[in-house]
Parts: structure tokens; C-alpha cells; sequence
């Protein structure tokens, strides 16, 4: 069975060394010392390790069941998921107003990269119903949160997000779903939706479907979207369930992957739903739940590329092949362990390189998502805004592209179910499509992020790249490792958005073209700004003596080889750039 330990260790130098959580002026962040922020993560990778990983290949090969019209989970799922509930993991950043622990966004997200990494399918019940708790908490009337936040926040009840129908996903607007008013202020909802995650399951008491729906009469397009709470079970007054509702589950998808989690055809038969916020303003409410949804399958990317790196490694260290072409390193043995050929390395540098990045990019995307609603602050929300396409594209292409690459490693024995490397990439593939296809990412972030509020926020950032590049200039040890390649990469990036604005508005084409390129070259500058920082914060460690001089000086390694062999792609998604749409946009649709 694949193996998977917590990289507690690095989750910690990101908090207290690079992020210096416990130092920052947000609310809340003032108690995350390291240890406490130690205990939680440790208890969290054991739970990830004891109680999730051995039902990952059970949720793989039995999947789910539709029995009766009730989805069956997989044997197991039920009472780990009392083990998460009843250990406050779904209640850790949740308002203590309603049952939570009040935590700051941050350690949950960091909880849950040991969650995702152990069990990314299961942990999609409780993740999604976090997405559902933020949008009623966000837009709720106060009965509303009274009635459902409780609940969700200890997963009694779960929730589901309930978009895409058969006939359109991205393009909301041709949206069929009908939400009828009714004389009490209820409305019945009819029409079907598709590609539910954890539609359906046998885990909770109810399940709170918030629905994407349009009133008759309103605007079109995506002007006339609602949303709703529509509960399997109806809720009486006093808190106990009621009547079934009109939602029932037309069948299961078979998947690639995720076969754990229940991907469910949602049916709506005049089932009875409540406005939640204003009518024809439920895209605002919605998009609540997608941009944490995105942050959140962002790290499904790279948490996936984490245990399938684990695993390579240990394979890389036990597997007898061939012999080190500098000399024998076991003379022993009939072979060295495949570790020590360069084309190995390569592939398994590629791997730590991005998953040590990413994840810091991701606890980093964190604290502004706490900095912004803790705070009240404004800029820190339009950075994280900016940031979520980031996020979600680059780092679920790399993390599919890195758990690939782990497969690679095993040559034809990661071909085989039985050594569990196929269940990583085929979990990973998902990340790259659902809560917005990478494609829209990249046409999010170019058509719509970048121009934000005048193009304040991207200028931001690349201020903050500019900043701290002239603060440690006189760090020779940084420099020229570090920061003259992050500078490069920022000019490449910087030059590309010059393109855009030069181009973009005579030829719309030419900037669309070259989204997906502008995507993940903000994504490596991103990662390299990381790295820079991940660097500077070991080589200070190092100096004051803090202990572990292994592991700094594998950090500052790791950080070398990123900049060196990965951060340079920067150059040659820019040259695509500046080609323009011409030789996208060559052939007619006729000749493909």
C-alpha cells in the first residue's frame, strides 16, 4: 500500500519562518505559536496517515453505490468521518458563534493538505460543506445561518454546490433551472444538474444543496441568477427534519478518478428552496463558495504531486537498476538503487521543487484570504482575487504534470493498480477541470483580473516582487541564485503584460491566445518569489544556528535547482506571447 507521512516539518518553517504568522497583525494570528500550530498539524497528519490513507484505495476500487435511491459509500468512510467530526476538524476556522473553533483560514488549509493528500476524495464531503457554510454564513439571513450553520460546522448536515447543468457548465446564463415563488416566500425549484460532488452519501442526516436557479420574470443571462438553500430533508421550526424534499439522485457518473466521492445527476421536482441574499444576485453569493473552492482544488494539485513524491522517492531508493556511471554507490548489491542516475533526480527535483513552492504559495494565498476578511482589508482581498486562477490553474497542470512524473519513476510497475501510483494521477486529473476549467482561469485572469480596479492589484504585486528584490540586494548569498532570476522572470511577466495592453484592445484575440501562457509564467513567478523567500528565511536559520542543518540547507538546494531549471520557462511563454493569435487563429474550424 503507498505510504504518506505529513511534511509537518515544512508546514511549519512556511508559518513561522517565511509567513511569521504568529508576528502578523491579523486577527486571531496572534495564538498561532509554534506549538501550538505543532500539536494541531501533528494530530492532523496522524489522522491522515492512521485513519484516511488505508480507505484511499478502498474509496478507488469500491466506489460509491446508488441503492434505493440513496448513495452508498465506500466500507470504512462512515467512521472516519465521525473520527473528523468528532475531532473538530470540520469545525477548525468556522464562527464560534456557531459551534466552530474560530481559527484563522490558514490552519485549515494547512489541516487540510494532510487530508487531501491522504483521502482527496473523501475529504470532498467535508470540503465542500465548508464552501456551503461560507456562502450562508457570508449572505444568510440570520435564520438562515440559525437554522443550517450549526450544523454544517460539525457536519451533522453537509452541503453541496449545484451549478453546471447538461447542457451548459462555463456559460451560465443558458441556465434552465426554474425557481417558482410561492405565497409563504419559498420557492420550488425544477430542472436537473449535473457533476455534483458528494450529491449524495449515507454520512450525514441531511444534505443542504445550494442551487443556482432563475426566478421567471428576470433579467437574462447571468443577470438573472439566484441561489437558493434547497435541503434533502426539509427543516422544521424547531430544528428536526421533516418531509423528503423534491431532490432525488438520477444515477452516479463513472469516473476517471475521485471514485470515493459521489458525483451525482441531481434531479429537482418542485423541491422547495429559500433565497439566500438578493434575487437575480446569486452569482455574488456563489462566487463565495467558488473562489475558497478554488484556492482549495489548487491545493488538491499539489497535495496530490505530495504523496505521489513521497512514494517515488521510496521507490527510487529501494528499486536495484543499473549502476552510477561515477562508480558503484552499492557494491554489495547486483545494482545501485535508481536514485543516483541524473535523469532520476531531474524527475524527482522537478517534483520536491514545485510541491515545496506551491505549498508556500498556498499558505501564502491563505493568510490574505485572513488578512481580508479578519482585517476588513480591501487590498488584501483584490491580491487574493488576483491570485485564485494562479492558484487553481498552474498549480492543479503542475500537480497532475508532478504526479505523473512520480508514475514515471516506478517505469512499469506505476502502469499497475496494485502499487497505487495511477489512483494519484487519475485523482489529480479532476483538479484541472472542475470549479472552472484552467482554460477559464487563464481567460479570468487575463480578461478580467488584470485590469481590475484600474490594474491596481497586479501592479501590487509586481511592486512587492520589485520590493523585496531591493531590500536584499546586498544578500550575496541570495542574489545571484535567488534574486536576479526572480527579476528576470518578473521583466518576462511585466513584458507580457505590456503586450496585452498594447495589442489586446485592437486585436482581443491576441491577448486570449496567450492567456494560458500568461497563467502559468505568473504562476512560476510566483513560485520563484517563494522560493526567494523560502531561501532568505533558511539562510537566516543557518546563520543564527536554529538546529536542523540538513534540512536548511536541502530547502536552500531545492530553492537553486527551482530558479535555475524551472523559473526560466518564463522566457519561452513569453516569446509564445509576443507571436500574437495569428497562428492560433490560422485554420478555420472546417480544417481541424
Amino acid at each position: 500500500m503507498p505510504i504518506y507521512t505529513a511534511p509537518t516539518k515544512d508546514m511549519q518553517f512556511l508559518l513561522h519562518d517565511v509567513l511569521a504568522v504568529s508576528e502578523q497583525d491579523i486577527a486571531g494570528f496572534e495564538d498561532l505559536d509554534r506549538d501550538f500550530t505543532s500539536a494541531v498539524l501533528e494530530e492532523a497528519g496522524k489522522v491522515a496517515t492512521e485513519v484516511l490513507l488505508p480507505l484511499n484505495i478502498v474509496g478507488d476500487t469500491e466506489g460509491c453505490a446508488l441503492e434505493n435511491g440513496v448513495v452508498r459509500t465506500p466500507k470504512g468512510f462512515k467512521d472516519a468521518f465521525e473520527v473528523m467530526k468528532e475531532g473538530g476538524w470540520t469545525a477548525m476556522d468556522c464562527d464560534p458563534d456557531y459551534g466552530g473553533q474560530g481559527l484563522p483560514y490558514i490552519m485549515h488549509t494547512a489541516a487540510q493538505e494532510a487530508f487531501v493528500s491522504s483521502n482527496m476524495a473523501f475529504n470532498m464531503y467535508q470540503g465542500l460543506t465548508h464552501g456551503a457554510y461560507s456562502a450562508i454564513w457570508s449572505h444568510g439571513t440570520d435564520e438562515q445561518r440559525q437554522t443550517y450553520l450549526p450544523k454544517l460546522t460539525t457536519c451533522e448536515w453537509t452541503g453541496t454546490m449545484n451549478l453546471t447543468e447538461p447542457h451548459c457548465g462555463t456559460d451560465l446564463g443558458l441556465m434552465r433551472t426554474k425557481a417558482e415563488p410561492q405565497d409563504d416566500g419559498s420557492y420550488k425549484l425544477s430542472g436537473q444538474k449535473i457533476f455534483i460532488s458528494a450529491g449524495d452519501h449515507d454520512l450525514a442526516d441531511n444534505i443542504i444543496h445550494l442551487v443556482l436557479a432563475k426566478i421567471p420574470g428576470g433579467p437574462d443571462g447571468v443577470k438573472g441568477i439566484s441561489l437558493f438553500i434547497v435541503p434533502k430533508f426539509l427543516v422544521n421550526e424547531d430544528g428536526s427534519l421533516g418531509d423528503r424534499n423534491g431532490v432525488s439522485v438520477g444515477k452516479i457518473e463513472e469516473k476517471m478518478g475521485i471514485h470515493g466521492n459521489a458525483t451525482c445527476v441531481m434531479n429537482y421536482d418542485e423541491a422547495t428552496g429559500y433565497l439566500v441574499g438578493e434575487q437575480h444576485k446569486g452569482m455574488r453569493a456563489m462566487f463565495t463558495m467558488m473562489n475558497e473552492a478554488r484556492l482549495g482544488v489548487g491545493l488538491q494539485g499539489y497535495a496530490q504531486a505530495e504523496i505521489a513524491y513521497q512514494n517515488a522517492v521510496a521507490y527510487a531508493n529501494d528499486r536495484l537498476q543499473g549502476r552510477d556511471v561515477t562508480g558503484a554507490k552499492n557494491p554489495g548489491g547486483p545494482a545501485d538503487p535508481i536514485i543516483v542516475h541524473p535523469d532520476v533526480r531531474r524527475n524527482l527535483m522537478d517534483q520536491k521543487s514545485f510541491v515545496e513552492g506551491a505549498r508556500a504559495f498556498t499558505y501564502w494565498g491563505a493568510t490574505l484570504i485572513d488578512r481580508a476578511h479578519k482585517n476588513d482589508d480591501a487590498d488584501a482581498e483584490g491580491l487574493i482575487s488576483l491570485m485564485t486562477p494562479v492558484i487553481k490553474g498552474f498549480l492543479t497542470d503542475k500537480g497532475y504534470e508532478y504526479a505523473s512524473a512520480a508514475q514515471q519513476v516506478y517505469g512499469g510497475h506505476g502502469y499497475i493498480e496494485e502499487w497505487g501510483m495511477s489512483q494519484f494521477a487519475r485523482d489529480a486529473r479532476i483538479t484541472q477541470i472542475y470549479e472552472g476549467a484552467n482554460g477559464i482561469q487563464a481567460l479570468d485572469l487575463v480578461g478580467r483580473k488584470l485590469a481590475q480596479e484600474g490594474g491596481k492589484h497586479v501592479m501590487a504585486f509586481f511592486e512587492m516582487v520589485k520590493t523585496f528584490i531591493k531590500e536584499n540586494e546586498d544578500n550575496e548569498a541570495l542574489k545571484a541564485d535567488f534574486l536576479d532570476p526572480l527579476k528576470a522572470a518578473s521583466k518576462d511577466l511585466q513584458a507580457a503584460g505590456m503586450y496585452f495592453m498594447q495589442n489586446g484592445m485592437k486585436n482581443p484575440n491576441d491577448a486570449l491566445a496567450g492567456s494560458y501562457d500568461f497563467m502559468h509564467m505568473m504562476g512560476h513567478v510566483c513560485l520563484g518569489l517563494m522560493w526567494a523567500r523560502q531561501a532568505k528565511a533558511a539562510m537566516a536559520a543557518l546563520e543564527a544556528g536554529s538546529g536542523d542543518t540538513a534540512f536548511y540547507e536541502t530547502k536552500i538546494a531545492t530553492g537553486r535547482y527551482y530558479m535555475a531549471r524551472q523559473l526560466p520557462a518564463t522566457a519561452m511563454h513569453l516569446s509564445r506571447i509576443n507571436s500574437g493569435s495569428e497562428t492560433v487563429m490560422a485554420l478555420e474550424a472546417a480544417n481541424f
